[in-house]
């Protein structure tokens, strides 16, 4: 751990210990630039809400969550049935989970949400969204809340807005902001709506490799939206494989879409910054010459 490391973690470590009450808005501020992956799963707790900020109360609410998670029925033949099958193929490319009992626990996880949301159904990307929860703390209960918070998040999210809805937006933000790129696409006769609808549905939990999906999600959960950025994000995405995809052929872009390569994601996110804050300024001024 280099200098700069040690001072990051340090000071995420002082905000963590307070005495009396954890500094959300400083918290939220530190974990936009990344979260050191030691204090990963404590800041997740903290930004989805799951974790008492009041220290004086922080200790029986783990307790009570624990017992709560405990109550919960885990056990479903045919939900764990369907998460084994989609496990199997997600273990291949996440080495953490060639363990068994790691298989274990992130098939409880997803068991005890289908089992305690009966209107969802299950559906395979419910494992990598699952995935980092799991990895990234230490305690079952406190994988399950965290997974149980963002699915709320996104459910909320999609309620007002459909799917469909985002993805009509971001097509046309896509056309204008890469036209290039979107022609290629057309050209090609590349299905957008097929990879653009997990992509902005998932948070791009299926495609990005885990270390940068974790340190997306640090800046995601750091908002009190964390679908806010998300399109932008998408499209910075593009626009950083822009010449790669425009090498490559139908099958091998649908292939690079779906697995995308290993990038800087704090370059990603400013980028993307960037763009929102251009398309926001674009949007007001063809709002005031109406």
């Amino acid at each position: 751990m280099d200098d700069d490391e040690l001072s990051l973690l340090n000071e995420f470590n002082e905000i963590l210990q307070s005495e009396v009450y954890v500094d959300l808005d400083r918290l939220r501020n530190a974990a936009r630039h990344g979260i050191p992956a030691q204090v990963r799963g404590d800041v997740w707790q903290y930004l989805l809400g799951v974790q008492h900020a009041d220290r004086s109360k922080e200790l029986s609410f783990s307790k009570a969550r624990a017992e709560d998670y405990k109550a919960l029925e885990h056990i479903d033949n045919e939900s764990s049935k369907r998460v084994k099958g989609e496990m199997g193929r997600y273990a291949r490319r996440v080495n953490f989970f060639s363990a068994k009992e790691n298989c274990a626990t992130l098939e409880h996880v997803v068991t005890a949400y289908l089992n305690n949301n009966r209107d969802v159904d299950y559906y395979p990307a419910l494992v990598p969204i699952c995935a980092p929860f799991v990895i990234t703390l230490k305690e079952e209960s406190d994988a399950y809340y965290c997974f149980e918070r963002l699915m709320k998040l996104l459910d909320e999210h999609f309620a007002a807005n459909s799917i469909n809805e985002q993805v009509a937006n971001f097509m046309t933000l896509f056309r204008f902001i890469l036209p290039d790129l979107h022609s290629y696409f057309e050209e090609e006769e590349v299905d957008l709506n097929e990879w653009a609808t997990s992509w902005l549905q998932y948070l791009l939990a299926k495609e990005l490799t885990f270390d940068n999906l974790v340190r997306l999600w640090d800046t995601y959960f750091s908002y009190p939206d964390p679908m806010d950025l998300h399109p932008y994000v998408c499209l910075a995405i593009l626009r950083t494989t822009k010449e790669n995809l425009e090498d490559l052929e139908q099958s091998e872009i649908r292939t690079m879409l779906m697995r995308l390569p290993n990038m800087d994601i704090s370059r990603i996110i400013a980028q993307a910054q960037n763009l929102r804050h251009e398309t926001m300024e674009r949007q007001l001024y063809e709002d005031n010459n109406m």
